[in-house]
């Protein structure tokens, strides 16, 4: 039977990987890296760098692809990442089926970690329950860019005693928490505006990379440095990847 390694590698730092994503790395056949166009070409490379880094002796089958294309100002945003996840467990079926053979086992390499904010066992499970493929399925556990920017900004993530809410961009007016702090993640435009000034925040990006930034402070006070330093690294690099915490001063 096909088996299918579901690899967590961190947030970009080759050091994140762990023993047991080595062991994984080594296993695997063929590496299906997801072509996700010029703009992210660097998240490629990195892979690339992890996987010739760990892997000794023969080098594994490296089967790339391009990503489905996604509406990115959808009238229905929860249709619109359906149809997304529908298109590309079609194209990870066709890529199991045709570059992977019966006893072995092929990797996809997931940012942080597979289960907070990533598609790809969602889309594994959408291919199982069309039936057509037979395949084992195993998770390697990866840190996450909550642990990242954590660890960036010396802090615990929660206050003693209470929670953290982990939530995105998208939703943070209805979830931001008044008991304790909030993470954010997949906020594309890190707008900060209407949100109490008086807010602890902890921003990151790049994180865990030698391109890695920090800035922590007051809202009010740092609101603006955030948002022109988001801009200007964007134009740079040509992408981004950011995360903040959100808390009241006393957490």
């Amino acid at each position: 039977m096909r088996k299918l390694l579901v690899i967590g590698i961190g947030t970009g730092n080759p050091e994140h990987v762990t023993l047991q994503a080595v062991r994984a790395l080594k296993a695997a056949d063929a590496i299906f890296l997801i072509d996700k166009g010029d703009a992210k070409a660097e998240l490629l490379r990195v892979r690339r760098e992890i996987c010739e880094r760990f892997i000794e002796g023969e080098p594994p089958r490296f089967v790339e692809a391009a990503d489905p294309e996604r509406d990115r100002s959808p009238a229905d945003y929860g249709v619109a990442v359906d149809d997304w996840h529908a298109a590309r467990a079609e194209l990870y079926e066709a890529l199991i089926e045709t570059h992977l053979g019966e006893g072995e086992s092929g990797a996809f390499l997931v940012w942080g970690d597979p289960s907070l904010y990533d598609s790809t066992l969602r889309i594994i499970e959408r291919i199982r329950a069309r039936g057509r493929l037979a395949f084992a399925c195993e998770v390697i556990p990866g840190i996450t860019s909550v642990q990242a920017l954590a660890a960036g900004h010396q802090i615990p993530l929660n206050g003693i005693g209470e929670p953290v809410t982990i939530t995105t961009g998208r939703r943070l007016a209805q979830d931001l928490s008044t008991d304790g702090a909030t993470v954010v993640m997949l906020d594309g435009k890190v707008d900060l505006a209407g949100l109490d000034p008086d807010l602890t925040i902890q921003w990151g990006a790049y994180l865990g990379t030698a391109d890695e930034l920090l800035i922590a402070g007051r809202l009010g006070d740092v609101a603006e440095l955030i948002r022109t330093t988001r801009r200007e690294a964007r134009a740079r690099h040509g992408w981004i990847m950011d995360i903040y915490r959100l808390s009241r001063p006393a957490t």
